[in-house]
């Protein structure tokens, strides 16, 4: 089949990966602009580029996507079906006619569940057991086509957002190609979304990082899980302002009021939340500061424990 593949970060690599490995034929990707990055604003290719390249597969980077000129470009290549995964663009009603087969989507959720921009992040927020990848149709409306196909998985409770990211970016890889083999046989299904069951998965910023120690511990857990590595939980200990990368429930209760803290020596950092209930600390990052285990933290910054 010829695919022309829309994708730009690392969650789509695995996607691209799979549709060359099962023998499909990559007419090209589109994928965004190179963009400058680190200290000296070198341009940087997104991975998707990286990838293409490196297997001889056309790529293009359009700025604009309604001005003709993509959709010339598409009927140039003439594909059978257009596949996107975290492209980063939305797609006009003209894009989505073209191909035969239509266009298809990899969304980090079960969806009509965290339709967005950060359902992974949203799903570990809000404590979620358990989450998937979706292939679906793709519309005008945010995430909002008919369901092909989905496959679920447990979230582990320590598992973060950069775990959880790579798992389901090699479900969602493994779920396009049999996928894209049912429409091509003329097989797949096709599931309207349920609209009363919509919840939304908006971009993060930094409202969402102070962490709140009258909440229970293992809602301050998830927050720490949900907001790596951008923009990150953030608390203050002894005026100095910190980021909390890795945290773990201690399994004790106290009668302490939230945020006072309860231990603080080579063994970690533990802080009353709550509901008598009690987080530790394991990793930080003070501003102007390195990441680095809690206890290494304190032998230089102690911390009167109350």
């Amino acid at each position: 089949m010829k695919i022309l593949f829309m994708g730009t970060p690392d969650f789509a690599v695995p996607s691209l990966e799979a549709l060359v490995g099962a023998g499909h034929e990559l007419v090209g990707v589109f994928t965004q602009p190179d963009k400058p990055k680190n200290r000296g604003m070198k341009l940087q290719a997104p991975p998707v580029k990286v990838c293409a390249l490196g297997h001889d597969i056309p790529v293009y980077q359009p700025t604009k996507l309604r001005d003709g000129t993509a959709l010339e470009c598409i009927r140039e290549l003439a594909p059978d079906l257009i596949v996107v995964a975290a492209y980063g663009r939305i797609l006009p009603q003209e894009i989505l006619d073209y191909p035969k087969l239509g266009c298809i989507n990899v969304h980090s959720s079960l969806l009509p569940k965290y339709r967005g921009a950060a359902p992974i992040h949203w799903a570990i927020l809000n404590g979620d057991k358990e989450t998937g990848v979706t292939i679906m149709h793709m519309a005008l409306a945010l995430d909002a086509g008919d369901i092909i196909s989905q496959a679920v998985t447990p979230i582990d409770p320590n598992e973060t957002v950069e775990m959880l990211h790579d798992r389901l970016a090699v479900m969602g890889a493994d779920l396009l190609v049999k996928t894209v083999e049912d429409l091509e046989k003329g097989t797949a299904t096709r599931t309207p979304q349920e609209e009363s069951q919509v919840t939304l998965a908006p971009m993060l910023s930094r409202a969402l990082s102070p962490m709140d120690w009258t909440r229970p511990a293992q809602q301050l857990h998830d927050q720490v899980r949900g907001l790596i590595p951008w923009p990150a939980a953030v608390t203050q200990l002894n005026g100095v302002r910190c980021k909390v990368f890795a945290t773990a429930l201690s399994g004790e209760t106290t009668g302490k009021q939230p945020g006072t803290v309860i231990a603080a020596d080579k063994h970690g950092l533990k802080l009353a939340c709550g509901g008598g209930t009690v987080l530790e600390i394991l990793e930080l990052q003070a501003d102007g500061g390195k990441r680095m285990k809690a206890a290494d933290y304190l032998r230089g910054h102690p911390i009167a424990v109350e």
